[in-house]
């Protein structure tokens, strides 16, 4: 049961799309991980860059995604820099729409 909402949550964080790449966090790399106990998530997740100015967009998107799922009853979202972000972590497709195709 837990990896159906997991399955889901990842899902609807699909919706929650970088103002600046113009993608989903999901396709852009920025989940590094989902953990759900009794209802209570935690996403971990980062940004592009720790100065980046759409951290406090992305962050509220993916609670209002997350708390939208049948079964979550609380959403803790922990932004970390570690490890970094870099475009090997966007989907492919998306990787060689955005011009880091070179990248692996």
């Amino acid at each position: 049961m837990t990896n159906q909402v997991i399955d889901r949550i990842r899902d609807a964080l699909r919706v929650v799309i970088d103002p600046e790449l113009g993608y989903n966090i999901i396709d852009l790399g920025f989940v590094y991980d989902i953990s759900v106990i009794d209802g209570a998530v935690r996403i971990v997740m980062t940004a592009t860059t720790p100065g980046c100015p759409a951290i406090r967009f992305l962050e509220e998107g993916v609670a209002n995604a997350a708390a939208r799922v049948p079964g979550v009853r609380s959403v803790d979202i922990v932004m970390t820099f570690d490890p970094p972000w870099t475009p090997s972590r966007i989907e492919p497709e998306v990787r060689a729409s955005l011009g880091f195709a070179a990248v692996n």
